[in-house]
């Protein structure tokens, strides 16, 4: 893999993480991760809009998988802001990002046949210890909550990957397909939250406009730089190293959230990184 490609690839796990970081934490004290996820959704889609004029179309056989893709985007959102209304990012995170490939490689394993290799198997070992490790660390009603709206996420990014992958490679157009989805899933989601939380929402556009465009910035950018560098480096490399997100989202929750993780969420996380490495080279 090129330098360029990997130090480009890290960069997106690190806007990933940092977006999220602003959905759990964006407000402040007292703040609600939904409103916060809204904001971020509402500026990522002004910049998408921005943007979609100077970008190929997607074909019209992809266009399916991009209503598909942001219905179920509307779920994935739902779910992070749940999760990190009810708990931590150092669990809610590692537990949705890291369990996902854990789901695609069981259902493909079990469901369509194919072996496991070595490096799937072995991750799927990392994993299923970490998610144990992270199980061991909750406590509390909120704590078990935030492990299910993280697990039920998990389901959630497993199913829209599929999706996505299959909508990408009918669009002829990656960053078009991209940005459509994006566009598509606010049209379904705002309508969702505006009834209950329009004012908190527009208080939040207008108070912290720059970390809203942050934070959009880093959701579209997190994508596109994804795919650019499977456009230039394998992909499962590349996948592999943008598991990186989840150790960089610890590291914030650590940080700059000021979370206190137990110990054995830290090796929770630690497993889950590196079980989603290998089932990605797998």
């Amino acid at each position: 893999m090129p330098t360029d490609v990997m130090l480009a690839v890290l960069c997106a796990a690190l806007l990933h993480a940092g977006w999220n970081a602003l959905a759990k934490a964006g407000g402040g004290a007292g703040g609600d991760p939904l409103v916060d996820t809204t904001a971020i959704l509402v500026a990522g889609a002004a910049l998408s809009a921005v943007a979609l004029p100077f970008l190929p179309l997607p074909a019209p056989a992809s266009w399916p998988f991009v209503l598909a893709s942001g219905l179920i985007h509307v779920a994935y959102f739902r779910l992070v802001a749940a999760a990190y209304r009810s708990g931590d990012m150092s669990l809610a995170y590692p537990l949705s990002r890291g369990t996902a490939p854990l789901l695609t490689a069981l259902v493909s394993g079990s469901l369509l046949g194919e072996a496991l290799s070595f490096w799937s198997a072995t991750g799927v070992a990392l994993t299923c210890g970490g998610v144990l490790a992270m199980l061991a660390a909750a406590q509390g009603r909120f704590e078990w909550r935030t492990v299910g709206f993280a697990l039920a996420n998990a389901v959630v990014i497993a199913i829209y990957t599929v999706v996505d992958g299959t909508g990408a490679r009918r669009s002829g157009a990656a960053l078009g397909y991209t940005v459509a989805v994006f566009l598509a899933t606010v049209l379904f989601f705002l309508p969702t939250v505006w009834r209950r939380h329009g004012p908190a929402v527009r208080q939040a556009l207008a108070r912290r406009w720059h970390l809203n465009l942050g934070g959009g910035a880093a959701i579209v950018g997190s994508y596109a730089v994804a795919l650019w560098a499977m456009t230039r480096a394998p992909i499962a490399p590349v996948a592999a190293l943008r598991e990186f997100s989840i150790l960089f989202a610890m590291l914030i929750a650590r940080f700059l959230l000021g979370e206190r993780p137990h110990k054995a969420r830290l090796v929770g996380g630690a497993l889950i990184l590196l079980g989603a490495g290998a089932l990605r080279l797998g």
